[in-house]
């Protein structure tokens, strides 16, 4: 839709589920699959050490520079941190949020432009008590694996990936734990 779209200059998406669901991993394939001329990611480890002022002429900046290409990704990763969200007390940087607020809603200046800002966040529930889910156009849950043939399909996937026996035999194995598992989780137990 961002590539061939005349009518949505604008797209915006959030992926929301358990910490190691994935959310990470998917976005940035996504951003990688685009071919997009544009493509910027920004994540809480660009912000340690600075400052809110600091912060916000990042995000600023990266806005406006995407602005001047045809077309373009904007990658939010751990959205709740770059806020600077904490649950205890619900503490955040209400300037922070303002100004992600406005600018993913705020649709390219130029005619002809488009870009797609892409979120991830494992507190949608917070998010959306302080009304940011809302200004994304979709919400997306990205789940963990929920049984041996999730487990065995990313097993297999991939270069790399193991033979359908093995891959058949290690979900089988964790499948044993009764309980979903996220991606990030899988590959260490595969490591193990």
């Amino acid at each position: 839709q961002v590539k061939t779209s005349t009518r949505t200059p604008l797209m915006s998406v959030l992926l929301e589920g358990d910490v190691a669901c994935g959310k990470t991993a998917l976005a940035a394939k996504l951003c990688k699959e685009s071919d997009l001329p544009f493509i910027r990611m920004i994540s809480p480890d660009a912000f340690l050490g600075k400052g809110e002022a600091r912060k916000i002429d990042i995000l600023q900046k990266t806005f406006v520079d995407s602005y001047k290409s045809s077309q373009g990704i904007i990658f939010l990763d751990d959205i709740e941190r770059l806020i600077d969200f904490t649950p205890v007390g619900m503490r955040f940087s209400n300037a922070l949020l303002q100004t992600l607020l406005v600018l993913i809603r705020k649709v390219p200046p130029v005619a002809g432009r488009r870009l797609m800002i892409v979120a991830t966040t494992s507190c949608a529930s917070i998010l959306e008590d302080l009304q940011l889910t809302q200004a994304f156009n979709v919400t997306l849950h990205v789940s963990q694996l929920q049984n041996p043939e999730e487990i065995k399909a990313v097993l297999m996937g991939g270069e790399g990936g193991l033979s359908e026996d093995e891959a058949g035999n290690i979900a089988d194995a964790i499948n044993v734990l009764e309980k979903p598992i996220g991606i990030k989780q899988l590959l260490m137990v595969l490591e193990m």
